[in-house]
């Protein structure tokens, strides 16, 4: 990608210096460099690029009628399970999606339904592992999608980001940059770690409290920490719990942004090619010319 800065400077001015700068004012950066259109405004995807979600274009994928972005079709698949699989014409993909997440889902309920009868603790377990292989298949649905959404262009900035959502450090695998797994993986895995070792202090110091202020007086025992003392300490814990998911929330969203930002960067060109450009150039304003007539300038591009 290179850039292209135009500035415009005027030598030479056929009226009054002071009267030519009011006029040309609003003209005097009307050159290519500001005025291109980066995006076909007959292209309808491109168009729609810019909404968080289009269901007209979800819909126009589907039924392949026009070419849909990945946002939108992996936004509409969150909800549309098996819509990318649709949109990228893999049918027989459908029926291990619907027949593994509904599978997980009815052996959950049935589990479930099994531990209120019983109370049998194996069949609470049996319930969470069957919820859970639902949840997994349901990732992996939307991993699929993403994997096998047509693109030609690599590393697509759209897949970088949904990798990242989907599994923290695979957007920075997909980009190559390996190193950076480290360092996100340990900073979202310490902060889970002190929000585990927060909550379990908050509700040992909650206990306290709670246990040093209840006037049931079947309590004979009382624990040996003041009241006082309990509730500054369960506060703090909680405060660092509250700390320790946000700081986790923003090194995910931080690794996210990290993905998409290099990806768009790939194609970044940064040489020791800088060249610059002089050439006349004139300026025409837009009122009556007979009361103002063209200025000839020169035009000064630098190219790096």
């Amino acid at each position: 990608m290179k850039g292209r800065v135009v500035f415009i400077f005027l030598l030479l001015c056929l009226t009054a210096p002071a009267v030519l700068a009011q006029r040309i004012r609003d003209d005097q950066f009307k050159s290519d460099p500001f005025s291109q259109n980066y995006a076909d405004t007959t292209d309808k995807t491109a168009a729609d690029s810019s909404q968080l979600f289009s269901f007209k274009q979800f819909v126009g994928g589907l039924t392949h009628k026009h070419s849909a972005s990945l946002k939108n079709m992996f936004m509409g698949s969150t909800v549309l399970i098996g819509g990318q699989q649709i949109y990228n014409r893999q049918y027989w993909k459908l029926p291990l999606v619907y027949g593994s997440i509904g599978a997980g889902v009815g052996f959950g309920i049935y589990y479930n339904n099994q531990f209120k009868q019983t109370e049998d603790e194996k069949f609470k377990k049996y319930s969470t592992y069957a919820f859970a292989a639902a949840g997994l298949a349901y990732w992996a649905t939307l991993m699929d999608g993403v994997t096998n959404y047509p693109s030609d262009r690599h590393p697509d900035p759209a897949k970088a980001t949904l990798y990242s959502v989907l599994l923290p450090g695979l957007g920075q695998v997909y980009n190559g940059e390996f190193w950076k797994i480290p360092i996100y993986w340990g900073a979202i895995a310490g902060g889970i770690h002190f929000y585990a070792v927060n909550k379990k202090n908050y509700a040992r110091f909650k206990w306290i409290y709670d246990q040093a202020t209840s006037e049931d007086p079947l309590i004979v025992e009382r624990p040996p920490i003041p009241a006082e003392t309990a509730l500054y300490y369960r506060d703090v814990y909680r405060r660092w719990r509250d700390y320790s998911v946000l700081a986790t929330a923003l090194f995910y969203l931080l690794q996210v942004m990290d993905a998409n930002v290099f990806a768009y960067m790939q194609d970044f060109e940064v040489n020791d090619d800088i060249t610059m450009q002089l050439q006349p150039t004139v300026i025409s304003p837009d009122f009556n010319l007979a009361l103002q007539p063209p200025a000839i300038g020169l035009q000064f591009g630098l190219r790096f």
